[in-house]
């Protein structure tokens, strides 16, 4: 049977993300997905930490697939049992974007298949892997593609809930995953930006800009050159000393609006305030 990529492009070959915390059996399922004929690229990683690294990537395939709305890759063969994150805890991440990339698993262990199909995963290939179980499974990846072709991602109407993405950061060793939602304004610092919650603030190396982006249509606005806020949570908008202010939630923090972002915000608070 002719396998054709027409859930992209015709002559676009997949992108494969492989997560393996052991190099040699990375490096065999690596090269099974590399002989492959319709695997164009496969991206390793050697722990979860690195393959969620992907949700905010500076690599500039990753970076075209999401501004089209299409997931980062099309595609995740994950080890289960790895030290930090688990494949499977990796998985729900991956599993919870829109569009989500199609998951397999490739594991030594064969007690978790069922959790494993639970979470929408197409194969469960037991190691060691091997070339003809690794082709089935990407046949099966390819079916999966061209029964539910990835769209563009349509805007957030009003009034709905965007989907809420997950921003993983590193914690003392760790991989902690930050809801977008717990996020209530961002302070640019250089080539990184740091991510302010209730429980406290996160350092992650996303450009303030890139942020701005990819979150204007849940509801984030620029409010200065070094800032981005939650529209919702702005209470109030003043004239300060040195110009236009916003007061953030109860929590009365005040952040200074620029003379160039004083506008756009005055006409999105109105949106906001009709809309509500």
């Amino acid at each position: 049977m002719q396998v054709t990529v027409s859930a992209h492009e015709d002559t676009r070959r997949l992108l494969v993300l492989a997560v393996d915390d052991e190099l040699p059996g990375l490096d065999q399922l690596k090269h099974c997905l590399e002989a492959n004929p319709v695997v164009g690229r496969v991206v390793p990683a050697v722990d979860a930490s690195e393959a969620l690294r992907l949700l905010g990537s500076e690599d500039d395939e990753i970076r075209i697939r999401k501004e089209r709305g299409l997931p980062p890759v099309d595609a995740v063969f994950a080890d289960i049992n790895m030290p930090g994150l688990s494949g499977m805890e990796m998985s729900r991440v991956f599993a919870s974007l829109n569009p989500a990339p199609v998951l397999v698993f490739v594991t030594g262990h064969a007690t978790e298949a069922v959790n494993a199909f639970d979470l929408g995963a197409v194969d469960y290939v037991l190691k060691p892997a091997r070339q003809e179980r690794i082709d089935k499974a990407i046949a099966r990846v390819m079916e999966k593609l061209q029964s539910a072709p990835f769209r563009e991602v349509a805007p957030v109407e009003d009034g709905a809930k965007a989907d809420d993405e997950v921003i993983p950061v590193e914690l003392a060793g760790t991989t902690k995953l930050i809801p977008r939602s717990s996020v209530r304004w961002v302070e640019a610092q250089g080539d990184y930006a740091r991510l302010y919650t209730n429980e406290g603030s996160h350092l992650v190396r996303i450009p303030l800009a890139q942020l701005e982006e990819r979150w204007e249509k849940a509801g984030f606005v620029r409010i200065h050159r070094s800032f981005l806020v939650s529209l919702h949570l702005i209470t109030e908008l003043r004239m300060g000393q040195g110009g236009y202010q916003v007061v953030i939630g109860n929590e009365e923090k005040v952040l200074p609006v620029s003379r160039r972002h004083t506008r756009e915000l005055k006409d999105r608070l109105v949106g906001s305030s009709r809309a509500g």
